[in-house]
């Protein structure tokens, strides 16, 4: 009796040392060979860097090759096409910002890809928008900035990256937030677009943190408020939106690590345990504080959720104002 005892005992210890096996490790046969992160935007920027680190801590953990490749354009669709048809399984991922999975569909007439049947794997971490304005501006406040745009209709300017850029839709949905109309001046890029703010030339823009903040420092740009709910730690003593009377006007940048449709779920639970790992580390997290960029590290379910929220919520920005890249 005893050693059936005994036995039993070890029996239940082995399958609870299994399933606790398990769920450390949801996919244990996972990876056999190389992995290719596709990376949307070009080489140097945070998706870029994200991409890159990940890639090297990766390699290191699995034993296999992590490569990264830069596919850019259309908004980068191009990039998140090229994922969305390849094997699902779990050797291709996109990293990426959030447009080709939240706003594309709506700016777009046509799409070679469906951004609903991604699998989402991870969001590892998020950039805080900005509204800035040249440092001689007269506004020096946010609270300024707002009551002047709320009754003077059509006398502001606000520059952007580009038609259908995060920096657009942003102000795009301040004028509907504020019922207000402004003028919108597009540029090739976010350098040339900061040059005339910075100028004078153009009154306001929304922009990452990390892209603006050495000039800010400089007093070229005036940053007025953090377009997300917390404070950004690189500049903690900055407003958020919700503090001085704009809640909704929130608009950050974050990282997107998704999967063709139909990769399995524990592929993309092991990714995206690992990832978060990597992002938390202390040397890793250090090192994409210091440019802006705050770790967050969501899950494929919640990673999923967000998309699908954020998803809804500017393709009523783009509805209501009309944009099209199409058009």
């Amino acid at each position: 009796m005893k050693a059936l005892s005994l036995s039993a005992v070890c029996t239940a210890l082995m399958m609870t040392i299994a399933t606790a096996s398990a769920q450390q490790d949801p996919a244990p046969d996972f990876p056999k060979s190389t992995i290719k992160l596709v990376v949307s935007a070009a080489a140097g920027g945070g998706n870029d860097m994200i991409a890159r680190l990940v890639a090297e801590r990766l390699q290191a953990k699995w034993g296999q090759s992590v490569i990264v490749e830069n596919r850019t354009g259309a908004g980068n669709n191009i990039a998140t096409e090229y994922v969305y048809k390849s094997p699902p399984d779990g050797y291709t991922l996109l990293v990426s910002p959030p447009a080709s999975l939240t706003v594309n569909a709506a700016l777009f007439k046509e799409l070679r890809f469906d951004p609903t049947k991604i699998d989402a794997v991870a969001i590892t971490s998020y950039i805080p928008n900005v509204l800035l304005v040249s440092g001689n501006s007269r506004f020096k406040t946010a609270q300024e900035f707002l009551a002047f745009a709320k009754a003077n209709p059509g006398k502001l300017s606000y520059a952007s990256q580009g038609i259908g850029t995060t920096g657009h839709l942003t102000g795009a949905l301040l004028e509907q937030l504020l019922g207000t109309k402004q003028l919108h001046v597009p540029y090739g890029g976010a350098a040339p677009a900061l040059n005339d703010v910075m100028a004078g030339h153009i009154d306001f823009m929304v922009a990452d943190i990390g892209t603006v903040l050495p000039l800010a420092q400089d007093g070229k740009l005036r940053m007025l408020a953090t377009l997300t709910k917390d404070p950004s730690p690189v500049a903690p003593e900055l407003p958020t939106i919700a503090s001085v009377g704009l809640p909704e006007l929130l608009s950050d940048t974050w990282t997107a690590f998704t999967a063709p449709p139909g990769t399995p779920m524990p592929i993309r639970r092991k990714y995206a345990a690992a990832l978060r790992e990597i992002i938390f580390s202390p040397d890793i997290r250090a090192r994409i504080e210091q440019v802006g960029i705050v770790p967050w590290g969501l899950d494929p379910e919640q990673s999923a959720d967000l998309i699908k929220r954020e998803t809804e919520r500017w393709t009523d920005v783009v509805r209501k104002a009309n944009v099209g890249m199409d058009q």
